[in-house]
């Protein structure tokens, strides 16, 4: 049976520690993906997962992996092996599931970009965690518990660690990233939709410095 490699493994929790948040992307026209992944480097925000939730996703990881060759660019929102083929093709770094499935978990043993597998209870978790895995996405965050779910997780799983994402807002970010066990928290407030649709760029650069400056 394969397991998880130490290069995945040294590659993901090096993505979960540039960033206390990684915010969760969803272009919606294409145009817009360089200059938003931009400004939330400039306020500070060193790792962004782009979405495929939209048929600009992929196009959009290459353009940014090629503007923004400091910052961790990653694939979020891969449901199956088929976009995990054409995220790790456009260069993503790493990859972010909302949920687990075991072909998905034995795809990326083997592929050039890590996977963080999504999970919302121990039963998920175990089915990774059987193959190696120690690094998740906590998803739905707020819906699944919260705080205090993680927290429930650390007796039976004391090594591993998680990126909660889903309803997480500026302001419950430090809670979370309070725990042992998080590393980095997701969001999506950091590209607020009707920020992003004017384009004002640099108030995402104002959103970005100031959620970090509130965790300090």
């Amino acid at each position: 049976m394969n397991y998880v490699s130490d290069f995945h493994r040294d590659r993901i929790r090096s993505v979960l520690a540039a960033s206390q948040l990684m915010p969760v992307i969803t272009i919606k026209h294409p145009d817009d993906a360089v200059p938003l992944c931009r400004a939330l480097f400039e306020g500070g925000i060193r790792v962004m997962e782009i979405t495929l939730r939209t048929e600009y996703g992929i196009e959009a990881i290459k353009q940014v992996r090629e503007a923004l060759p400091e910052a961790w660019v990653g694939a979020g929102t891969v449901t199956c092996v088929d976009q995990y083929r054409q995220a790790e093709m456009a260069g993503a770094q790493f990859v972010v599931t909302p949920g687990v499935t075991k072909a998905l978990l034995d795809f990326a043993l083997t592929s050039e970009a890590p996977l963080l597998p999504g999970i919302s209870t121990a039963s998920e978790l175990l089915l990774g965690y059987g193959l190696g895995y120690r690094e998740f996405k906590f998803f739905p965050a707020e819906v699944a518990g919260g705080p205090p779910a993680l927290k429930a997780f650390e007796g039976p799983f004391p090594d591993a660690v998680f990126c909660p994402t889903g309803g997480v807002r500026r302001e419950t970010a430090r809670d979370y990233l309070a725990l042992g066990n998080v590393l980095t928290v997701g969001g999506s407030w950091l590209t607020p939709g009707g920020v992003v649709a004017e384009r004002d760029w640099p108030r995402i650069t104002e959103i970005a410095e100031a959620s970090l400056a509130a965790l300090s």
